[in-house]
């Protein structure tokens, strides 16, 4: 390293001194649409590609957030006196969020610091970069805390400020995927029971995600609409199973019985479904099925999304069809709340960039804009970073 170069990388680690620092990746759902919060099985897949935080500790008791993709945005105010934010700084209430949480478990830092935050994920792709931001920021305020926080607290932590903070009613399968990811593995979640596993995919397949250009905002959006119609069918199936705790318990048969408008039934009866294919998909990686059967459960998936469930929009149909059609796909499907966002395509490797080019270009002369392309690999969850030597 020439002189220069020393002295800058001293003189940063001067001014960075006590600085701590994380990484937690984006998720991709792989398969469960709408089952975190129903109690179900959901299958997902922690990504190679996420959100960087480093924290330098300041004196006092103020505190400022900067993220590098809302560079107007910036946040300062104090440890005592935040609120939630509106406009250009709402990316600022998943952090705000994490501190309210955890300083009302005692595990939050008591002076003030400076936290910065760095990203290769795209943004409103539905790959959950709201949860990696959560996420990334709980691991430094842990250490700028000196506490210690399992995997479990960490999922737990988060979510709880999306829900009660932020005001999105998720489930627990964004930070469960970010924090329990593992290299070439989706990670199984029983969310029912909050018990975390993982399970390897097969060998030579890959994933892609198609960025439609259909920014969504969930807090805004029929998301929350879609809890309470799922909410709703549990009341109304429980006049009939009173023990059932939650949606993904019920069957088709209980659904036949139960009494319920037809909007409500068929938000129901895509749960219903949807679990099962979980459970097949599933069992068919256990027993190492020909990844072609599994994938079709996968495109199955964004038809119940699309027909029942109607958190699709032509957008993503079309992607979604125009993959399926090709030979080298296994399966493809809506990631994420729907409503606009992604699709992913379960590939083999025989499927190539010029393959996905091609399926943009059909796209842009449908719909008069290019959706982004993206190939990721499963990968590791989040974890706390070294700040580097000198």
């Amino acid at each position: 390293m020439k002189k220069d170069e020393q002295e800058a990388r001293k003189a940063y680690l001067r001014e960075t001194e006590g600085s701590v620092a994380s990484f937690a990746p984006g998720r991709i759902e792989f398969l469960g649409n709408h089952l975190d919060y129903n109690g179900g099985l959901v299958l997902g897949a922690a990504i190679d590609a996420g959100i960087y935080a480093l924290a330098t500790p300041r004196k006092g008791d103020g505190f400022r957030l900067f993220s590098e993709s809302f560079e107007d945005a910036v946040v300062e105010t104090g440890l005592d006196d935040f609120s939630r934010q509106d406009g250009k700084t709402s990316w600022a209430n998943y952090c705000l969020g994490v501190l309210k949480v955890m300083q009302d478990e005692g595990m939050a830092p008591q002076t003030g610091f400076s936290l910065t935050f760095t990203t290769d994920l795209p943004v409103s792709a539905g790959l959950s970069s709201s949860a990696a931001l959560e996420l990334a920021t709980a691991l430094v305020f842990s250490q700028l805390a000196g506490q210690e926080l399992s995997r479990k607290d960490l999922v737990r932590v988060c979510r709880k400020a999306e829900n009660e903070f932020v005001g999105l009613p998720c489930g627990i399968l964004d930070q469960a995927t970010s924090a329990y990811g593992r290299k070439d593995h989706l990670v199984s979640i029983d969310c029912e029971k909050e018990d975390f596993t993982t399970l390897p995919l097969p060998p030579r397949t890959m994933i892609w995600v198609f960025d439609s250009g259909i920014k969504h905002d969930l807090v805004d959006s029929q998301y929350a609409t879609r809890n309470q119609e799922c909410k709703e069918a549990l009341r109304l199936i429980r006049e009939l199973k009173p023990s059932f705790s939650c949606l993904a318990q019920a069957d088709e048969n209980v659904l036949e019985k139960a009494k319920m408008p037809n909007r409500i039934r068929k938000r129901a009866l895509h749960v219903v479904r949807e679990q099962e294919r979980v459970r097949l998909f599933h069992e068919g990686l256990e027993k190492k099925a020909n990844p072609r059967e599994l994938g079709r459960l996968l495109t199955d998936s964004h038809n119940s999304s699309s027909e029942l469930f109607e958190n699709s929009c032509p957008e993503l149909d079309a992607l979604a069809q125009s993959l399926a059609e090709r030979d080298e796909v296994l399966g493809a499907r809506l990631t994420g709340g729907g409503f606009g966002g992604a699709v992913l395509a379960w590939t083999t490797t025989e499927f190539k960039q010029t393959d996905a080019d091609g399926i943009a270009r059909s796209y842009e002369k449908r719909f008069g804009h290019c959706p982004q392309t993206h190939c990721f690999s499963p990968s590791k969850g989040a974890s706390i970073e070294e700040r580097g030597q000198a």
